[in-house]
């Protein structure tokens, strides 16, 4: 599966951006899953917060696809779209995508659905408020 005919989303902005490091690879230089999805964690938490307005917590991570391998060095980001809200929860879709070999090739090697729920100074769910009105809300 190629994903380098894909477009960047329209989104704009990355909700994360991260270059992979040494560490954070195999001996054979392929990222390991698991750091990618922990990058793609934080950039759906950023984006719950904002909506939520404060703490959330991920319940769930799921439909997680890993379409291509990220590589050391590789730029990694982040995009973020809320695609649904409940009471309590926040429902994240989130694309990864890189930019390899300096060159300004973008690559979409993930994507996967996380959900997160607000969260009140008791540590327990609580609503997520109503968006807010007017100038610069979306």
């Amino acid at each position: 599966m190629t994903t380098t005919d894909h477009h960047i989303p329209a989104a704009g902005e990355p909700a994360l951006r991260s270059i992979a490091m040494p560490a954070d690879a195999n001996p054979a230089g392929d990222i390991f899953g698991g750091w990618v999805l922990s990058q793609m964690d934080l950039a759906g938490g950023v984006i719950a917060h904002r909506r939520a307005q404060g703490r959330c917590a991920t319940v769930a991570v799921t439909g997680m696809t890993f379409h291509l391998p990220v590589f050391i060095g590789d730029e990694v980001s982040c995009y973020a779209e809320i695609v649904k809200i409940g009471r309590t929860s926040i429902t994240v879709k989130i694309d990864t995508w890189v930019r390899r070999n300096l060159e300004g090739e973008r690559i979409k090697v993930t994507e996967g659905t996380f959900t997160y729920v607000a969260i009140g100074p008791d540590r327990k769910p609580r609503a997520v408020p109503p968006m807010k009105e007017g100038p610069g809300t979306a």
